[in-house]
């Protein structure tokens, strides 16, 4: 993400009786935003490290244009921060500039009870000031937090950007993306669509290496079609994996993805024992809910009551109405037997290793999510 492209009036900033309405935009959105007004205060939130920087270097960049010259930068820590230094420098300029970026940094998400008031005090102060444009960077917030008086606040008075990740379904188009805009591509049809798919398996939950391992075929090759053999000779295995992720792909029966999320958790060193909760866990609430449904509750109560929403909910309603309480009630003594043996201990049938137990009770209960079935 850039400021202005060459040849377009860089994005303007809103003057003083100028209406630019404090709104919340996708993160695709934001040049867009940016090219319309600069907005007074600016605060972004999201876990995904590349495109938080990016979205905050497009802000910046804007800005500079504009003739923000100075930049002044804090990092919330500890229950004994100075908000008053924030607030200070929010009115002072030095005499070499007329404008200036404030930027808070949270990486917790929780300002404590003095730094609400401060960032409300912040936010509406920052409203038709136009000599100091505010960034306020936040990790990924829950409901509660983001309904809060100084979130509200913040929100309120310029621009809020959700920093979503990239899906592994939505990865493969990214990467295609992101080759597109340094003059790249991979070969149409299904060669294509293979070349991108193995891309995606080798970088997948890490877009920053991503990101360095689509620069890296800029450097190699020249604008053009690349071919599958260029793009696996390049391209390294940068993925990493995370057990909720893994649940995910073992609900939607996604075997040969299960089995490479499992020998990464492994090689990363992840605790069996985790392993074994978030699939023992999927196995249990599907039973509840199951039981739910058995004693006359429509399937979305059953699953609002259970606590089961977005992209599980929807793996729950595929599998629910074909999983049979004997097909459940066989998963959790799966899960049983292999809590025991994360925990050292061996069962008849069963693998005494644990990666190799948690891989078996894993492809069971992805049999219940496999496409056709």
């Amino acid at each position: 993400m850039t400021g202005a492209a060459p040849g377009r009036p860089a994005p303007r900033r809103a003057e003083r009786g100028d209406t630019l309405p404090p709104m919340q935009v996708a993160l695709a959105q934001l040049p867009a935003q940016l090219q319309r007004g600069l907005a007074p205060l600016y605060v972004l939130h999201g876990d995904e490290a590349l495109l938080l920087q990016e979205a905050l270097d497009a802000i910046r960049a804007a800005a500079r244009a504009q003739g923000y010259t100075e930049r002044s930068s804090f990092t919330v820590a500890g229950a004994h921060f100075d908000w008053g230094a924030v607030r200070a420098a929010g009115g002072s300029l030095s005499l070499f500039a007329d404008r200036q970026i404030m930027e808070i940094r949270i990486p917790s998400g929780k300002p404590g009870k003095d730094g609400s008031v401060a960032l409300q005090q912040i936010a509406e102060g920052a409203r038709g000031n136009d000599s100091t444009l505010t960034l306020v960077q936040l990790p990924r917030l829950d409901k509660a937090t983001k309904t809060g008086a100084w979130f509200g606040a913040l929100d309120a008075a310029g621009v809020a950007v959700q920093i979503d990740p990239i899906e592994r379904g939505a990865l493969p188009q990214w990467i295609a993306q992101r080759l597109g805009a340094q003059g790249q591509r991979v070969a149409p049809g299904e060669e294509g669509q293979r070349t991108l798919q193995f891309f995606a398996d080798r970088v997948e939950g890490n877009l920053l290496a991503a990101h360095q391992e689509i620069s890296k075929l800029g450097l190699l090759h020249p604008p053009g079609e690349l071919s599958q053999a260029q793009v696996e000779a390049a391209v390294l295995n940068v993925a990493r994996y995370d057990v909720f992720k893994l649940s995910e792909a073992v609900l939607a029966g996604q075997v040969l993805r299960v089995q490479r999320m499992l020998d990464g958790l492994e090689a990363e060193g992840e605790a069996p024992v985790l392993v074994h909760w978030a699939l023992a866990e999927d196995i249990r609430a599907l039973k509840r809910v199951k039981d739910a449904m058995n004693a006359g509750r429509p399937l979305p109560m059953a699953l609002r009551e259970n606590r089961i929403w977005g992209a599980k909910e929807r793996l729950f309603e595929r599998i629910l109405p074909r999983a049979g309480d004997v097909q459940l009630a066989r998963l959790l003594q799966s899960a049983h037997l292999v809590d025991g043996i994360v925990k050292g201990l061996k069962q008849p049938d069963w693998p005494v290793h644990p990666w190799q137990a948690l891989q078996r009770l894993a492809f069971q209960l992805a049999r219940l999510g496999a496409p056709g079935r």
